[in-house]
């Protein structure tokens, strides 16, 4: 799960991806590598070692558990994007696909390839910022992060003046324009993490606690763009974000990648980053502000951004390779409408093996973070295919480079095989709970689409209640491949397993959860445990079965709630599919 945003992949420093990328560049300036031809079949990598195991058409924690275990085991590397280890991951999927005797789901091919640029900045970068004449130089992961998706080797800013300019948010429909009255071309704005309702919980503003789009630091790098501005830092802070500093430091410093801009046109700033808490408050101090008095008055409406006394310069030398990767799909075609689909989808891509991660354990096996999502979609379409054939078409896709920024989704939803107008809606599975089973069951976003209402009696007869999440202020809804979905209009359910745990209540729930993303969330500890109690999983799949079966089986085509922002798209889809 791509918790805060574009998770670098930092393998090897010479990762090869898919076979795409040649060797990296071993002096500090950067140089492009283009990738070389690869088709869509990739070569068999060699068979797994793992046990032979007989899987039952039933959903059972056996058959959840066996997938897991050898996607998560050491052999596969921590599935890094690229290489040996993608081969690898990506043939043992193929082959359960076609164990259950689904079609290729990309016309011929199981495979969707997917291009991708990597960015690499130098481990030695530097930015200094002056003010009053007086430099002060900051170190990269240490003080902050700084990096360009441009793709372009070098990048130069000089002298670039700083403003703060609060949330970085232009939000007309909420009259609310933290740009306003300022030109910021060719300048560094420097901004808060979050929105103004977080900082208010002021239900009215935003969204109040819950975070909205505004608050994710894709949009606001996206909208500094807009503004023609050279640079954009956002100041770390842990509540805000949801995350701390090291989470930052692990994401940004590595390896990079992204779609290239003839894919994806969105804005891109030349050079774009991360402030730490303590350098921004020194900054703000150096520059005779009061970082507090003014992170209070950018939380209410009517606030002016504020020019600073400093200026930013840095020189960035970013190492750029072009790469591929593979998206993995299957087909189960409708019996009476084969052109319309519901779709199962999660990430099959974790961290890989990082040989410069402290300790002993340099593999980053990513067993919750997403073998489980992916074994969910494998027991779930050997459920579907041991039944009578639905009359919609059910694809079932496992996607790639969501732990880079949600790429292989996104990469689909400009190139899906099933048009989006027919797209019935997306099913998502990430990092799902192995605490046994509870008495909630968590939607991400609750609140937002018709997809609740289908859900909502079938987790009745399980005994349990639709929650939201407990922290709506870390944006989880915005964080993972649903997502790329929701923008373009297509309705999409994310839920996860609650914390009223039936065996020890909230308290064991929470405290599990706690102990996962302080320990091993996106760490060499997220590994397979045989003590799990899946109990609970099977559950939660055995319900998104039943959604997805309902959808599959019906002429629904839900919708998002009335007053959400992606309904406006889906009305266009659905008006464009019914004339065709």
């Amino acid at each position: 799960m791509s918790q805060p945003f574009r998770i670098a992949t930092r393998v090897a420093a010479c990762l090869l991806l898919a076979g795409g990328l040649a060797a990296c560049q071993q002096d500090e300036a950067a140089s492009t590598a283009p990738a070389a031809p690869l088709t869509n079949e990739l070569p068999a990598a060699p068979e797994p070692t793992s046990p032979p195991h007989s899987f039952g058409p039933e959903i059972s924690a056996e058959d959840f558990a066996q997938h897991v275990r050898t996607l998560s085991s050491d052999e596969f590397g921590g599935r890094s994007p690229g290489g040996k280890f993608e081969e690898l991951t990506i043939n043992y999927l193929k082959a359960q696909f076609e164990r259950l005797g689904l079609q290729p789901g990309n016309g011929d091919s199981y495979f969707q390839e997917v291009p991708a640029v990597g960015m690499q900045a130098a481990a030695n970068t530097t930015m200094t910022l002056t003010v009053d004449g007086k430099a002060e130089i900051l170190k990269q992961g240490e003080d902050m992060v700084l990096v360009s998706t441009q793709g372009k080797p070098e990048i130069n800013v000089a002298d670039s003046g700083l403003v703060f300019v609060g949330y970085g948010i232009n939000a007309p429909e909420a009259g609310w324009n933290d740009y306003e009255g300022i030109d910021v071309k060719g300048k560094t704005v420097v901004m808060l993490v979050n929105d103004p309702g977080f900082a208010s919980q002021d239900p009215a503003l935003f969204q109040g606690k819950r975070m909205t789009y505004y608050g994710r630091w894709t949009y606001k790098y996206e909208e500094a763009a807009r503004q023609g501005a050279a640079a954009a830092l956002i100041i770390h802070q842990t509540d805000a974000a949801g995350y701390g500093w090291d989470v930052v430091k692990n994401s940004w410093t590595g390896q990079e990648f992204h779609l290239p801009a003839s894919v994806d046109p969105a804005p891109r700033l030349p050079l774009s980053g991360w402030l730490t808490g303590e350098s921004a408050k020194h900054l703000f101090e150096r520059s005779g502000l009061d970082l507090a008095e003014l992170q209070a008055e950018a939380g209410k409406p009517g606030f002016k951004a504020a020019p600073m006394k400093a200026t930013l310069s840095a020189d960035l030398h970013t190492t750029i390779t072009e790469a591929k990767s593979h998206n993995v799909m299957a087909l189960l075609p409708g019996s009476e409408h084969p052109d319309e689909a519901v779709i199962y989808m999660a990430h099959w891509d974790h961290l890989g093996t990082q040989p410069d991660s402290e300790g002993d354990d340099k593999i980053f096996n990513g067993a919750i973070d997403n073998a489980t999502g992916v074994a969910g979609v494998l027991e779930i379409a050997e459920r579907f295919v041991t039944e009578a054939r639905p009359k919609r078409s059910v694809l079932f896709m496992l996607v790639t480079l969501e732990e880079s920024g949600l790429l292989g989704s996104g990469y689909y939803v400009q190139n899906p095989v099933v048009p989006l107008e027919k797209t019935v809606a997306v099913i998502n599975l990430d990092a799902m709970s192995v605490v046994g089973r509870t008495r909630d069951l968590v939607v991400i976003g609750y609140g937002n689409s018709e997809l609740e209402d289908v859900l909502k009696p079938i987790a009745a007869l399980q005994g349990r209640e639709l929650h939201a999440e407990s922290a709506p202020e870390r944006g989880y809804f915005f964080r993972s491949d649903h997502f790329n979905f929701a923008k373009a209009g297509v309705p999409a359910l994310y839920t996860k397993s609650g914390t009223d745990a039936r065996d020890g209540g909230e308290a064991a729930g929470e405290a599990e959860q706690d102990d996962y993303t302080r320990n091993r969330y996106h760490a060499p500890g997220d590994e397979f445990d045989p003590a799990w109690d899946l109990t609970g999983v099977v559950e939660d799949l055995n319900a998104l079965d039943q959604v997805g079966r309902q959808l599959a089986n019906s002429d629904q085509w839900p919708n998002w709630y009335e007053g959400n922002a992606f309904k406006a798209a889906r009305d266009a889809q659905r008006a464009e599919g019914a004339t065709d």
